[in-house]
């Protein structure tokens, strides 16, 4: 069977570091869903406004890479998860991880935005991600847990009577389903304004450096703090980490329940 890719996930997930580690309801992030030429038809949307979410089915962009190069060379029957501190293996059928016989995933998501030739409706422009200059059909879509240009295969309508199991068991999961960190910010100073589309604006300054930070980028990525990106067996206060996101790099540490911030810098690459 060959999949073809009818759309590429477009958001500020440069890297694999920091990607949320399943769709959450809750994320602030948005995604653009840009279609391919040939699947870039208005009539191939018809009636998807009437949905809230949706399920996008997808490949693992780094998928094939990581099997080639994977220790083995070829799929594991037990993966380690990172959420139970990389030392327990667990079937790799009762996990999401990347390393599978075929790398596919699998996520809901709410459907916020629809374009159709670069005219946006069902989202305020506060939240506008960017309106592509192309003409062209794409979904914006929030909660999705995608690295920006991860092929998307198939997009289908979410049916609550159907697919919602209010009464599922999570397996190991469960422990951690609502494990939050508090995010703060070691700066010296904040200042706040507002864009010409109404963005909050927000001036990120030290002694080395000054930084204009639009304030919902500012709340994605706090989002992707508090979740906690680091593997679950590195637990050092002093460590600091390098995220990249949305442009910029952030320089960060954790001592037990906290994500500290220690510096904010437009991304060099």
């Amino acid at each position: 069977m060959e999949l073809k890719v009818i759309a590429y996930a477009r958001n500020g997930h440069s890297d694999k570091f920091g990607i949320p580690r399943q769709s959450r309801e809750e994320s602030p992030i948005l995604t653009r869903i840009v279609f391919e030429p040939e699947y870039s038809v208005p009539e191939a949307l018809r009636g998807i406004e009437g949905y809230s979410h949706l399920w996008l089915i997808w490949g693992f962009s780094e998928g094939e890479r990581l099997k080639v190069k994977g220790e083995r060379g070829e799929w594991s029957p037990t993966v380690r998860p990172p959420r139970l501190g990389g030392n327990k293996r667990i079937g790799v059928f009762a996990t999401r991880s990347p390393f599978r016989p075929n790398p596919l995933g699998l996520s809901s998501v709410r459907l916020v935005g629809i374009v159709e030739n670069g005219k946006l409706s069902g989202i305020s422009e506060s939240r506008n991600p960017g309106i592509p200059k192309e003409k062209g059909s794409e979904l914006i879509v929030s909660g999705a847990d995608l690295m920006d240009g991860t092929p998307i295969y198939d997009i289908k309508p979410y049916l609550s009577f159907s697919d919602s199991h209010p009464d599922a068991q999570n397996g190991f999961a469960e422990e951690t389903k609502d494990y939050r960190l508090v995010v703060r910010w070691d700066m010296i100073g904040l200042i706040t304004d507002q864009s010409p589309t109404n963005h909050l604006l927000i001036t990120y300054y030290s002694p080395t450096n000054n930084i204009l930070l639009d304030g919902r980028v500012k709340d994605e990525m706090e989002y992707i703090l508090s979740q906690d990106p680091r593997p679950a067996y590195q637990d050092d206060p002093e460590r600091e980490y390098k995220l990249d996101y949305a442009g910029y790099t952030i320089t960060f540490l954790v001592n037990r329940q906290e994500v500290i911030v220690k510096k904010l810098e437009k991304t060099s690459k």
